[in-house]
This record gives C-alpha cells, sequence and structure tokens, in this order.
C-alpha cells in the first residue's frame, strides 16, 4: 500500500477553501493508502504565537480531521512537535539545501517583503517540510496549485540526497484535486480565500453557524450581469459559487447553470448558502463531541506512538548515511 503524507498548520481556524480543497478529499483515500495526517505546529511558529491561542487552535484542528471523516483507526493523525524526529531530519535536510533555492521560494519572498526583522526560519523552514514528508516513505502529497514549488524543492532535496549519500527516500509526487483545489474569497475572487483574510466577510470558517454563513454568502462579490454562469475570467464571483455549489452538491456545474437560467442572483445565493449550511452541520456536531474530550487525547497519543515508529527509522537512516552519531 502506498503512502499519503498531509500536513496543516494549527495558525486559525479552517476556512471552507482548506475544507474543499484538502479535507473532503482525505477520507477516501484511507482505504486507498497508507495516510499520515500531520498537525504542522512547529511551521506556526515562523511568525510569532500566542501559546495559548496556539495550544487551543492545535487541538481544534485535531478534532476538525476526526470530525471530517479521519479516522484514527484507519490513519495516523498527529501533532509534529511530538514526533522529534522532524525537527532533528528537518536539521539535516537544511545542511543539504541552498540558499539561493529557498530566497527563491514564493512563501519567503511574500511573507518577508518590506519587514525589517525577518525570522531565519522562514528562509529555512522548507526543508523541515521536506522532513516532514521524507521520513514517511511518502508516495504522494495532496498540495494546491500554490503548494507545488514547496514539493518540487522537497523532491529536489530528495535526489540530491539519493545521489550525494544513500539512495534512501522515496521521490514522492504531487496529487492535486481537479475540483475545487483553490477556493476564492468572497470579497476578492480572484484571490485564494485565506484564513488569515482580515475582511472576515472574504471568507467562509468550518465553524460558522448558518446566520453567519448565509450573510457572507448573500454579501459575496459577483457581477452586474445577474447571468448564472461560468467564466473565471471575466465572472470570477459566480464561478466561484458554482464550484462551492457543485463540490457540495454533487452536481456539475453545467446542470447547475441550467437549473438558474432565467433566475437572479438572489435565488443562486440563498441555495449556495443553504448547501454550505447543510453540508457544515455535522462536521461542526461531531466537532463539538469531541474538542474538550479525553477521547482526542487518545487518538493523539496513539498518533504519536504511530508516527514516532515510522520516523525514528527513516531518521536512523539518515544519520547512518550522512555519518552521524556511532554506526548501528
Amino acid at each position: 500500500m502506498k503512502t499519503i503524507f498531509s500536513g496543516i498548520q494549527p495558525s486559525g481556524s479552517l476556512t471552507l477553501g482548506n475544507y474543499l480543497g484538502a479535507l473532503v478529499h482525505f477520507p477516501p483515500l484511507q482505504d486507498e493508502f497508507n495516510c499520515f495526517f500531520c498537525i504542522v505546529d512547529q511551521h506556526a511558529i515562523t511568525v510569532p504565537q500566542d501559546r495559548i491561542a496556539l495550544r487551543k487552535n492545535i487541538k481544534s484542528l485535531a478534532a476538525l480531521y476526526i470530525a471530517a471523516g479521519i479516522d484514527p483507526f484507519k490513519s495516523t493523525l498527529f501533532i509534529q512537535s511530538e514526533v522529534p524526529a522532524h525537527a532533528q531530519g528537518g536539521w539535516m535536510m537544511q545542511c543539504i539545501a541552498y540558499i539561493g533555492e529557498l530566497e527563491r521560494m514564493t512563501q519567503f519572498k511574500d511573507k518577508s517583503h518590506g519587514k525589517e526583522g525577518v525570522s531565519a526560519s522562514l528562509l529555512t523552514y522548507p526543508p523541515l517540510m521536506a522532513a516532514d514528508i521524507l521520513l514517511y516513505g511518502t508516495d504522494a502529497v495532496p498540495v494546491g496549485d500554490d503548494q507545488k514549488q514547496h514539493l518540487e524543492l522537497t523532491r529536489d532535496l530528495a535526489d540530491r540526497f539519493n545521489k550525494k549519500y544513500n539512495d534512501i527516500f522515496t521521490i514522492p509526487e504531487p496529487r492535486i484535486s481537479e475540483v475545487g483545489a483553490r477556493i476564492m474569497s468572497l470579497q476578492e475572487p480572484t484571490k485564494k480565500m485565506s484564513k488569515s483574510d482580515e475582511n472576515l466577510k472574504s471568507t467562509i470558517f468550518i465553524l460558522d453557524d448558518a446566520k453567519q454563513i448565509e450573510k457572507k454568502i448573500k454579501s459575496a462579490v459577483t457581477d452586474s450581469e445577474g447571468i448564472v454562469k461560468f467564466d473565471k475570467e471575466n465572472k470570477p464571483g459566480v464561478s466561484n459559487l458554482l464550484t462551492i455549489f457543485s463540490i457540495l452538491s454533487n452536481k456539475t456545474i453545467s446542470d447547475l447553470v441550467k437549473d438558474y437560467d432565467g433566475k437572479g442572483y438572489g435565488d443562486f445565493k440563498a441555495d449556495v448558502a443553504k448547501v454550505v449550511i447543510e453540508a457544515l452541520k455535522p462536521i461542526q456536531e461531531k466537532y463539538y463531541s469531541l474538542i474538550d474530550s479525553e477521547e482526542l487525547d487518545v487518538y493523539l497519543d496513539q498518533g504519536a506512538e504511530k508516527a514516532n515508529l515510522t520516523a525514528k527509522k527513516m531518521l536512523a537512516k539518515m544519520e547512518n548515511a550522512m555519518g552521524l552519531g556511532r554506526k548501528r
């Protein structure tokens, strides 16, 4: 059975974009792949975090993973910092990475632009991400279009390590969903929906209540044409809502366009809101039953134990290949 690895930062509440672009696709993978789902809290601290809020976000993300359909008995769900091999492996990958290739990373450019004090970790966290993936012999990584550059670097580092030291790493392939991989902002539909967007009307969060969802979709930017049709270039707002509607209703976009022929945006938006509310309701109910339970800690302890067993084996191979410590 092939292995899949995915990591999400616990840096805020997950959005509808996170759900439709990633989480919704994970549960079906559990019967086909050996799945590792990681809460990458060490990546979160590349920018300042409030320690209480971070710990709350870590547990919240774990509960959302399970509420969205991740089965902790089928998959390995764990917290990155509870598996020391990630930081150890990240240092070794950093030692074979080049400053030039790290400086070319788009996210480093975006997050460091115009800032006086930039954390060194913003430059060097891609090798940690590479270690996250490579420690588990990962065959495929579910990624959005904006994450492909990081995975390409991971592939380059794995290949470089294999050629220079020992051929121990599997070269991971990207797994990109054709539909819903990029859900856009409700207020700026040419920009990706983001949990860090300052305009709260731009983003639907998985834990938003029905009134919040309805209000946000009602105020979503469309256009003055008043015709429901899919045209990303000329009608990005309507196209984004159609994408959301299509995924959650299991209807094709072309069928939805036919359904709303001759109808205005009011009816269309009301129905989009309804389908979003209905899709998120069972996830929210499961989340609230888990978030303060001892059961959640049991699942995370179990996941950390399983991840440590696998990661330690690969870490030992890496250390032996590079000549670290005493030969085992």
